[in-house]
């Protein structure tokens, strides 16, 4: 095989790719990356056998052929030429010159059919989605994933595609986050996506309306986008019934300005993290609401303007948690629904539904 393409095209490839590499994998060949020519383009793939992403690039392809090569040290050499052309010369026994202006390396690659091949998706049915969405998407929910893995099937998030509508919905047991959007579909589905694929998917899509498309099988999904695919297998197992979670009554509603509740929050939150529990304190009164907070080394009082709609209310949360919700939404105020100080939070925009966050209090002693 002999190749020559452009340096920063290259590293930025092979940066893309690596996300999908494992470097405690006990396969020594699931440490490398997969150089393949294509027609007129070079093929990167990393994978860890639970994900693979497949990068193409243009090269000019001088003879074709595979090699596996050491993702660290291939990534670290390419990122550190210059932004010249490189050419990349593999000889019968796999050893791979990589040459740009002054520099010369070689390395000792393994062979390319040694190297697990991608789950096979078939590429009908797309369910198309814009980028910038779908980035958005994962964003707002991806947090309130389970990291424990006692019940692997909520370290992912659910992702529900209607005819008119799409859904992802991400709980860990103390919160739930549900983000709906409008967008046709020819089918419905619903499967639930590793959380450690949305995250890659979050790094590689642009912030652009560029559609991604979406394919599934059983137990796979493949995100296609523009040169990039990234495979992933599903979680198995039903996800919890999200709907009957939520509530669909409150006693009480505050509407409060959002970057107001955040920074009171935030400030609240530099003691109530020295505590247990990480617990700060609501009473909510008419056009105030007062945040406090009490640890061994001292203790904080907040107060924000609000208007209430109902009952008056104490109730306690972990700042945490609270914190997550307001920092990734992005409007001006939100409306907090209480029933009682020992059922769930509803946070939501005032402006629009496309986003509902749910948290459970902690109890308050005394």
């Amino acid at each position: 095989m002999k190749i020559i393409c452009n340096q920063r095209i290259l590293s930025s490839s092979i940066n893309t790719v690596q996300k999908a590499v494992s470097s405690k994998t006990t396969l020594p060949i699931l440490k490398g990356i997969l150089l393949e020519t294509c027609g007129q383009q070079l093929k990167l793939v990393g994978t860890d056998l639970e994900i693979g992403i497949e990068n193409y690039i243009d090269a000019e392809i001088i003879s074709k052929g595979a090699i596996v090569l050491s993702a660290r040290i291939l990534g670290d050499i390419i990122r550190k030429l210059p932004d010249e052309d490189v050419e990349i010369e593999v000889d019968m026994n796999n050893n791979a010159t990589i040459r740009c202006a002054n520099s010369e390396f070689t390395l000792i690659g393994q062979p390319a059919v040694e190297f697990p091949e991608l789950p096979t998706v078939e590429e009908s049915d797309a369910y198309k989605l814009p980028q910038d969405l779908l980035k958005n998407m994962i964003k707002q929910t991806i947090f309130a994933t389970a990291v424990d893995e006692t019940r692997p099937i909520l370290t992912g998030v659910l992702m529900e595609l209607q005819e008119e509508s799409i859904n992802m919905v991400a709980l860990d047991g103390y919160r739930l986050a549900l983000r709906q959007a409008n967008i046709k579909n020819a089918l419905n589905n619903k499967a639930v996506i590793p959380a450690k694929t949305l995250n890659e998917i979050n790094r590689i899509l642009e912030e652009e309306n560029t559609d991604v498309e979406i394919f599934f099988t059983d137990k796979h999904v493949l995100f296609n986008m523009n040169k990039t695919r990234v495979i992933s297998r599903l979680l198995e197992g039903e996800f919890i019934n999200y709907e009957q979670i939520i509530p669909k009554e409150y006693k009480s509603r505050v509407k409060v300005n959002t970057k107001s509740l955040l920074g009171s929050m935030e400030r609240a939150s530099l003691l109530a993290k020295e505590g247990k529990n990480n617990l700060v304190k609501f009473s909510v009164r008419d056009e105030l609401m007062t945040i406090t907070s009490n640890a061994e080394i001292g203790k904080v009082f907040e107060s924000v303007s609000i208007e209430l709609e109902g009952e008056d209310v104490d109730i306690g949360f972990n700042s945490k948690y609270f914190l997550d919700a307001l920092k990734i939404i992005d409007s001006d105020e939100v409306y907090l629904e209480f029933t009682t100080s020992v059922s769930p939070c509803i946070v939501k925009p005032t402006d629009h539904s496309n986003y509902t966050y749910l948290i459970l209090p902690v109890r308050l002693v005394g």
